[in-house]
């Protein structure tokens, strides 16, 4: 059903939203924060990078609307869009809220949670990469590896909860960083909705 010799553009166009997310995401994770300041600064650039990704999946969208012929379902294409859209909406919050918070001395579970969704959004990128070159079943692997991060954020999130109500005997600090965690949870789970629709993908069209 694939042509092998160019690149669809919807394929083409997942590739540029998963790339986009990992920059940002990457962006996230390797800022350094010292004050107040870099928090504002990250939580504006985060939020820059969340308004180019709802053009890129805009556009997308609007291609799947105007288009007769698809590589592959419809659904599953913009599904994939919005999940891995989902991915950096979550991100955007997590920084706005450390801004909100003015959390600057973040913990080892949050720079946890951060490795393992910078390594599920490095995942993606290759599995799109398989994709716009028509390679479905090797995309599996990927999506295996992003499920084995997000399974690995669940153990940090139980872990961080319980140590939070241990060891922080500030209740507005327990709070912010229960809210902090929660998020860093929701984002994993959005990658794992990136590898769920990856492997509808490769079970409809293999």
């Amino acid at each position: 059903m694939f042509s092998l010799r160019k690149t669809d553009p919807f394929f083409t166009a997942l590739l540029a939203i998963a790339e986009h997310v990992q920059e940002a995401v990457h962006y996230a994770d390797d800022f350094k924060i010292n004050n107040i300041a870099d928090l504002k600064e990250v939580s504006i650039k985060l939020k820059n990078y969340e308004r180019e990704c709802d053009s890129l999946v805009y556009e997308l969208t609007t291609k799947l609307n105007t288009s007769f012929m698809t590589p592959i379902e419809r659904e599953d294409i913009l599904q994939l869009s919005i999940k891995m859209d989902d991915i950096l909406d979550g991100i955007e919050h997590f920084s706005a809220h450390l801004e909100m918070f003015s959390l600057i001395d973040v913990d080892e579970y949050v720079h946890s949670f951060m490795d393992n969704i910078v390594k599920s959004t490095d995942e993606i990128v290759l599995a799109m990469q398989l994709l716009s070159k028509k390679k479905l079943v090797e995309m599996r692997e990927h999506a295996v590896k992003i499920k084995g991060f997000e399974s690995i954020c669940d153990e940090i999130y139980r872990t961080s909860i319980k140590q939070l109500f241990i060891t922080e005997k500030d209740p507005i600090r327990i709070i912010q960083f229960k809210d902090i965690y929660e998020q860093l949870e929701d984002v994993a789970d959005y990658c794992e909705d990136v590898a769920n629709t990856i492997e509808t993908i490769i079970m409809r069209n293999a």
